[in-house]
């Protein structure tokens, strides 16, 4: 039986095939993103997998249908697998906004589903790091989320020679747009034109601004004059004054294709242009206001990370840590009528916060050890009849081999002095 095309298993270490996702990995992932959103004072939240399919369709028109895993359950719902977790957020907020002081600083790390072709980089599952901020419609709080965003990336290791955050503004390409056409209906085509100009030949570009009615160098000459506006003036300078300024430029190709975005848009790239984006978002102040149907009326801005890319990333730097999932020691029974005792010892180390392994039926001494040294303890411990029938420990380091006799009540206390971990 093998599993669905796109999605992904997570071993623990070590994998069984170097192609194979890490659970270790993973969880390395999810607490570096949880540590950094503490420091930011930013709250964990998270909602179901399951949302009404209306929830997105709300957002992203009819077309997104055709990208979800949908369904009608039992109770005759149409229903889907989230896409995304904007929706889902802003519905939490629009239902509790008045029961939180603001700004609200929320994130989540939800598993994300869509049904699409798989490339590198994308699959039809992946973790998603989402960070977001209601109720505050001045720069800062954009500089804030950036400003998140470049400290969870350095983490991880990475510098200012490693990724770059490129940051635009949806109202600047919006003047731009009223400037040259008076069409309000060609604005999300304009947008659309934008957001591929990149990825597609110039002459395709040419064409559908063209369409449009507009001149593809004046679209060219904007890009590439790049002067910020007065707002990503401000946002510049607050990230200057953190001392984060070498980490973003203004760069107007990105304008994310995304219609609700209505103000400063950014997003993260690797600075040698292997792998697609690594993070992106913006700034949308009016979708809590659509998602609750005009009862609630909330600025708000975000962006979101995926797992994929930035595990291809941190791997093709050389960044990933090795598993820390080794047991600080392993407790020999070789004593049959001492397991008890030392099931005692092993649980009391336990409780102590030290990770303990053992032979769960009796094993040959040498079989023991051996699987010690597979699991790449640090020590083994062993309780033993001392010449007077009293208990003691037999404490050894497997490094440096050194043995020493222990009352097994030091255990815990020398199993810290060792280096004070656990």
């Amino acid at each position: 039986m093998e599993r669905l095309p796109g999605f992904r298993d997570f071993y623990p270490e070590p994998l069984p095939h170097p192609d194979e996702w890490s659970a270790d990995v993973r969880n390395y992932i999810f607490a570096q993103w949880r540590e950094v959103c503490r420091r930011y004072g930013f709250r964990e939240y998270d909602g179901p997998s399951l949302e009404p399919l209306e929830l997105f369709t709300a957002k992203s028109g009819d077309e997104i249908v055709g990208q979800l895993y949908n369904f009608v359950d039992k109770g005759e719902r149409a229903i889907a697998l989230r896409p995304e977790m904007t929706p889902t957020l802003a519905r939490m907020v629009a239902a509790a906004e008045r029961s939180y002081k603001k700004p609200i600083k929320w994130f989540a790390i939800p598993q994300l589903f869509r049904y699409e072709r798989q490339q590198k980089g994308r699959l039809r599952e992946h973790f998603q790091f989402n960070a977001d901020i209601f109720g505050e419609s001045d720069p800062g709080a954009d500089a804030e989320l950036i400003a998140l965003l470049i400290d969870v990336l350095r983490s991880f290791g990475l510098t200012a020679a490693d990724f770059v955050i490129r940051l635009s503004s949806r109202n600047a390409w919006q003047d731009f747009f009223a400037k040259r056409s008076s069409d309000a209906s060609k604005e999300y085509d304009f947008y659309q034109a934008i957001d591929k100009m990149e990825r597609e030949e110039p002459e395709k570009t040419k064409e559908k601004l063209a369409a449009i009615g507009i001149d593809a160098a004046e679209v060219l000459a904007f890009v590439e004059k790049g002067e910020p506006t007065v707002e990503l003036g401000k946002i510049l300078d607050n990230l200057g004054a953190r001392g984060l300024g070498e980490f973003v430029k203004i760069d107007y190709n990105v304008i994310r294709g995304l219609a609700y975005y209505t103000g400063p848009v950014f997003e993260a790239f690797d600075r040698k242009g292997k792998f697609r984006a690594i993070a992106g978002g913006g700034r949308y102040d009016h979708l809590v206001k659509l998602i609750s149907g005009g009862k609630v009326n909330l600025p708000g801005l975000g962006f979101g990370m995926g797992d994929v890319v930035l595990t291809e990333l941190l791997k093709e730097r050389g960044l990933l840590p090795k598993s820390e999932a080794a047991p600080k020691a392993f407790c020999l029974i070789e004593d049959e009528t001492l397991r008890e005792a030392s099931l005692e010892l092993i649980q009391s180390l336990r409780e102590h916060r030290f990770a303990i392994e053992y032979s769960l039926t009796p094993a040959k001494s040498d079989k023991q050890f051996k699987r010690a040294m597979e699991l790449g303890a640090a020590y083994t411990i062993k309780l033993e009849r001392a010449a007077n029938e009293d208990l003691q420990l037999r404490f050894k380091n497997l490094k440096t081999r050194e043995e020493k006799i222990l009352n097994p009540a030091e255990a815990a206390t020398h199993l810290r002095g060792e280096n004070g971990a656990h």
